[in-house]
Order: C-alpha cells, then sequence, then structure tokens
C-alpha cells in the first residue's frame, strides 16, 4: 500500500533569517512521504539562496517564485501546484514537532469525517510556554480562532472552500478558511502532542493590525459569513464584539469600584462592617 502524500507550504516573505529552522523541522519528520513547497512571496531578502541549499539537499523541497500578493495569495499558489492529498500550511518564522505529520495523518485514517487535524502548540523566541487555546466548537470558532494555520486538511477540502480568501489582505485569513470549511459540516480533531511551535516576535502582522484594517476584515467576514455568525452567535461578529467590548469595560469598571471601596473599609474604618464585605456589592 502506497502511503498518502502530503504537501507542506511554506509561504515565506522577508522572512529568510527563519527559514533553515522551519525547513530543519520538515526535514526531521518521521513520516516521509511529503513535498515542501517553498513559495517565495516578493521577498526583498535572500531567499533564493537559502532554498537552493535546500533544492540541493532533498529532492522533496521544491520552490515557487512570484510577486508579492499577501498570505493567502502565497499559500495558494502553493497549494496549486501541491501533489499531495493532504496539505499542511507552515509559516516560514515556525516550527512542527517530528512526530507531527505521522500522527496527525492516523487520525484521518481512523476516522473519515475528520476535516482537520491539529495539535497542541508552544511559543518560542519572545516568549515561551504553551499557547492556550480554546477547544474547538462552531460556537467558539464564530467568537474567535483556535486553529492555527499549522493544521493538516485535505487538498480537496481547499478546492471545496475556494481556497485562502485573498481578500484578507491583512491578516485573519486562517479563520476565515476555517469557518469556509467547517460552517456545513465535518469534524476536527486536536491531538494530544506538542508538535506545532510558533514564534513570537516583537512586531507581527496581526500585532500592527490597526482599527481600520480590523473593522475591515470584519466587515467583510460579516458579509461572506452572516448565515455562519448568525446560526451561532445570534448576530453579526461585529454586534457581538461591541456587546463583548461592552461587559468588558463594565467589568473593569466594577472591580475598580470595588477596589476603591476595599481600601476605605480596611483603611480608613480600620474595621469590618460587614462578615462578608461581598454582600455590598
Amino acid at each position: 500500500m502506497i502511503s498518502p502524500s502530503i504537501s507542506i507550504i511554506v509561504p515565506c516573505y522577508n522572512q529568510a533569517q527563519y527559514l533553515n529552522e522551519a525547513l530543519t523541522s520538515v526535514m526531521n519528520q518521521t513520516y516521509e512521504n511529503w513535498e515542501c513547497i517553498i513559495v517565495n512571496d516578493g521577498s526583498s531578502d535572500n531567499i533564493n539562496e537559502i532554498a537552493q541549499k535546500w533544492l540541493d539537499k532533498d529532492f522533496r523541497f521544491k520552490y515557487v517564485s512570484k510577486s508579492n500578493g499577501g498570505l493567502s495569495s502565497a499559500r495558494n499558489a502553493g497549494i496549486t501546484v501541491a501533489k499531495g492529498e493532504f496539505i499542511l500550511p507552515l509559516d516560514a518564522d515556525d516550527k512542527i514537532g517530528h512526530n507531527y505529520l505521522k500522527l496527525a495523518l492516523y487520525e484521518f485514517q481512523k476516522d473519515s469525517s475528520l476535516k482537520i487535524v491539529y495539535c497542541k502548540a508552544e511559543k518560542f523566541g519572545d516568549e515561551v510556554g504553551d499557547w492556550i487555546l480554546k477547544p474547538f466548537s462552531l460556537y467558539n470558532l464564530s467568537k474567535k480562532n483556535m486553529i492555527f494555520c499549522t493544521a493538516l486538511y485535505k487538498k480537496k477540502e481547499w478546492e471545496l472552500a475556494g481556497g485562502y480568501d485573498t481578500n484578507m489582505i491583512y491578516g485573519l485569513e486562517d479563520w476565515e478558511f476555517w469557518i469556509s470549511m467547517l460552517k456545513n459540516d465535518g469534524n476536527v480533531k486536536r491531538i494530544d502532542y506538542h508538535g506545532f511551535y510558533y514564534r513570537i516576535k516583537s512586531s507581527s502582522m496581526i500585532k500592527s493590525l490597526d482599527p481600520d484594517k480590523e473593522k475591515y476584515l470584519y466587515k467583510y467576514l460579516n458579509i461572506k459569513h452572516a448565515d455562519f455568525f448568525v446560526n451561532q452567535l445570534g448576530s453579526s461578529i461585529e454586534l457581538n464584539n461591541d456587546l463583548e467590548h461592552t461587559r468588558n469595560d463594565y467589568r473593569r469598571k466594577l472591580k475598580s469600584k470595588k477596589f476603591v471601596i476595599d481600601v476605605f473599609l480596611n483603611t480608613f474604618l480600620g474595621f469590618t462592617i460587614f462578615n462578608n464585605k461581598n454582600d455590598l456589592y
């Protein structure tokens, strides 16, 4: 029996200084039936030189060069030429654990209803430790993304979803893609294995997202996936976020008020008026 093939897609835009680490983690996989497509998304650094070393090292590494079009465009370019039955995106500054492909593929072989398999994650770089994300559910997905980009799925699902949406030019493209893939049916599995390593840097695309760009993204999501958000939240994601911000502001003000009262009772009165001060609130 021929084992299923996996195409690992590594877009790179001015991240060549990290690329060797990412590709080393690919090379070290215990599952061997893979190809790795490096996509140069119009980088101005030395990605050509670094990529060529990997092309010379192992025939499973491939290379695509294109003009800059953003992350969605770069992933789509790589997946378009991918020969694998399965796809695993990997950003050029991140890494994967050596058993990730093997363990993720095993879950698909056990359960044909799965659309996405992902794993536990760790942060490294400017911050270290477990990356704690909420468990998957469609309801949780409607509020915020919890599936990072480096998850395994079948190429046919990318085709059915229409690929990564290039309108998500400022970010949140993974969230939109998972919604497109999952909102009608399909199951998701997170394996009990730390197989994804997410680099934390002082600056990143999502950290630099300004309010106007964020507003554009949410408005676009509302229009494209209005049915999904209404089904899960009973409202648009923008309205739900506004309500959540209002609740958080109220909680902060309430905590501040409780703090002032506590200081007054303990410092100025010098005794406790109530057996349980919470009764005052």
